[in-house]
């Protein structure tokens, strides 16, 4: 009953001054308000200029909060202004009917930047902002119909014992704010700091990888500890299901348990980097992340396979780039028994030279490898220094050029050939049997 009347009374209030001409006075703040926010909205916004394609996406991010933040920011302090001012001449119940409206719709867009600054864009944040935008509009309700008080005392009676500790639906409610909120000044925290390790020179990017990922997750725990105690929640009361969470993590999350210890592993000793080109198993791709529980690799033809860190430890590695990015690439020939050979090996050798992506040191060679039924075997060896880039597009371009070479020259590049004899039949009679069957079985 209080708080209907209350709810009467505010809009009996609300009414009268619309009834008045000096409600003229607030709706005049309330435009100016606005207008005045519009106006340092649009400054700022050509101040730090337009955006542009190359743009990083934290300062895209930053832009868009700064154009979603500033406006409600300065029409509430613009209505604060007014209020102050009107107050001391006649009722200003629009104003703080305005107040209360403005701080929430501040409220709802200074949480959404500080997120999308923390985090970065996800596409989680349109459904986050929906939800934080809902129930700041219902305690906003709730605080102008005067029920704000009875809804925490009713979520205040609703209680339960853990232990010797006494905990109720509010406070968990205020524990899960407070730990949101300090896991959001955690995440900002690690967002600045990455940025200046980005901005350190000389620092290694697994170094740089290994002390970000560390100091996320000592702010992180530290968020949680802080923020539970603020509000009431006894840290032990957590015992049990902290050793309920150890058994867990012991037998149902070995692997993934295995994979971010390997993930650790391998940032520590350096053992792999972004741009290492590396073969482990079937996969061979270059190291483009290198993720707390997989690294990524992507192979030549675009194709990106997320490999466990537990099998980069476990395993094999073959790490083409690990102290030199040189490699040899071997590209086998075959010419006939009537080619000189010499001349053969010399337009080999000139072919590689003419590759720009073909070192001069270690020079090309060429080879004689062995003899084959068909032809002469050769070998050409030439190295690069780029194999990240694949190697099919070098060797194709060294086997035009060999092709056109040995055109020129009239070098035979041979294929398999067999030839076939008949025997008359008086011819095949005439010879024993054993003869007969090996010819016929060798194809001769």
């Amino acid at each position: 009953m209080t708080e209907d009347i209350r709810v009467a009374a505010m809009l009996t209030d609300i009414w009268s001054d619309l009834q008045s001409p000096v409600v003229l006075w607030q709706i005049g703040a309330i435009i100016l308000s606005l207008g005045t926010a519009w106006l340092v909205e649009r400054a700022a916004m050509r101040r730090v200029g337009e955006a542009t394609d190359d743009e990083s996406r934290m300062r895209r991010l930053s832009r868009s909060g700064l154009r979603r933040v500033l406006f409600p920011l300065t029409a509430l302090a613009v209505v604060f202004a007014a209020r102050a001012v009107l107050h001391k001449y006649h009722n200003v119940h629009l104003l703080n009917l305005a107040v209360p409206l403005l701080t929430s719709f501040a409220a709802i867009r200074l949480v959404v930047f500080a997120v999308r600054r923390a985090i970065g864009w996800a596409t989680w944040l349109a459904s986050f902002e929906r939800v934080f935008a809902s129930l700041a509009w219902a305690v906003f309700a709730l605080h102008i119909l005067g029920w704000l008080p009875d809804v925490l005392d009713a979520l205040d009676s609703v209680s339960f014992n853990t232990g010797s500790q006494k905990l109720s639906v509010l406070v968990l409610l205020q524990g899960v704010a407070m730990v949101l909120v300090s896991l959001l000044i955690a995440l900002w925290a690690a967002g600045a700091l990455e940025r200046r390790l980005s901005a350190a020179a000389g620092l290694d990017d697994s170094v740089r990888l290994v002390l970000l990922r560390v100091a996320k997750a000592l702010l992180l725990v530290v968020a949680v500890l802080v923020a539970l105690p603020m509000v009431g929640i006894n840290l032990t009361t957590l015992s049990v299901f902290g050793g309920a969470l150890g058994v867990g993590l012991g037998f149902g999350l070995q692997k993934i348990a295995a994979n971010y210890v390997s993930g650790f592993i391998i940032l520590l000793d350096r053992s792999l980097r972004i741009g290492n080109l590396i073969t482990v198993g079937n996969e061979r791709g270059v190291v483009t992340q290198i993720n707390t529980r997989y690294t990524v690799l992507r192979a030549g033809n675009g194709v990106e396979s997320l490999v466990p860190n537990e099998t980069l430890v476990g395993s094999v590695v073959q790490n083409e780039t690990y102290t030199d990015t040189r490699i040899s690439v071997p590209i086998n020939f075959q010419v006939g028994y009537s080619t000189d050979l010499e001349r053969a090996l010399v337009i080999l050798v000139e072919a590689a030279k003419a590759q720009p992506r073909v070192l001069p040191d270690p020079t090309p060679k060429a080879f004689v490898v062995s003899f084959g039924d068909n032809g002469i075997d050769l070998r050409l060896s030439v190295w690069v220094s780029d194999p990240q880039e694949g190697t099919l597009g070098v060797i194709s371009e060294i086997n035009l050029t060999v092709w056109r070479s040995f055109r020129r020259e009239g070098i035979e590049i041979p294929f398999p050939q067999r030839e076939v004899r008949l025997v008359p039949p008086e011819v095949a009679a005439a010879l024993p049997a054993e003869t007969v069957a090996a010819a016929a079985a060798g194809g001769g």
